[in-house]
């Protein structure tokens, strides 16, 4: 769901390695997890080709926004609004529904397939996991989900594929001119892997309530630990 960074990314900082350090390689070790994930709901991808083509643009290009930024910046100059972002992703995913009702009833608009803001919200999204990625699919979730109407396990799918996007873009930026250190990559890649092919083979099982309430309590979880972690 996007929160395994504030596991591996806190461990390594224990470990005594530089946030820059750390931030880089755990990105790049991650996206073969993401691609993974990505396999394991080429089900619900079907029939998603264009949607996932589409909004991919935008989080490739956020995602190598992203990445540039996190070379650039001052250290911790975006850890501020990271809470803010996480907590509302969490709002979102509770109230999207209801939401997406009233936009399409107030505009006069009936159902609306999918709103002209998904587009700009993922590349802001993408902008954020190229940065540090932690819960990137909780705000990824509460976008499609209020803005397309689709079942939500086969937004889920969308989701990993716009998620793996970010992070291999900003991850092949990092292995070009960062520091990166290749153990952390192949230990947190090996893992990533392994949760991610677990995560989609569990996922696609669950109703969606059941889903929608998994992705709040990892964002609930995921705000507990950048506030008071």
């Amino acid at each position: 769901m996007g929160s395994g960074t504030l596991i591996t990314f806190p461990t390594l900082l224990a470990f005594g390695f530089t946030p820059v350090t750390a931030n880089v390689s755990n990105t790049i070790g991650l996206v073969p997890g993401s691609l993974a994930g990505s396999w394991g709901y080429r089900r619900e991808l079907a029939g998603q080709r264009g949607r996932a083509l589409r909004l991919g643009v935008g989080s490739l290009l956020g995602g190598a926004l992203g990445g540039v930024l996190l070379l650039v910046l001052p250290d911790g100059a975006f850890a501020a609004i990271v809470p803010v972002l996480i907590a509302l992703g969490v709002l979102l995913v509770i109230t999207g529904p209801r939401i997406s009702r009233w936009v399409s009833a107030r505009h006069g608009e009936g159902v609306v397939a999918e709103h002209w803001w998904v587009w700009p919200a993922v590349f802001a999204t993408g902008v954020y996991g190229g940065y540090f990625g932690a819960a990137q699919g909780v705000l990824l979730m509460a976008i499609l989900g209020i803005g397309i109407v689709e079942a939500l396990q086969r937004l889920n799918a969308v989701k990993n594929v716009l998620a793996a996007i970010a992070n291999a873009v900003a991850g092949l930026i990092f292995a070009t001119v960062a520091d990166v250190d290749w153990r952390i990559v192949g230990l947190v890649a090996a893992g990533s892997v392994i949760g991610g092919l677990l995560g989609s083979s569990v996922g696609r099982r669950l109703p969606a309530t059941v889903l929608r309430g998994f992705i709040v309590v990892v964002g609930v979880v995921a705000f507990a630990a950048l506030v008071f972690g």
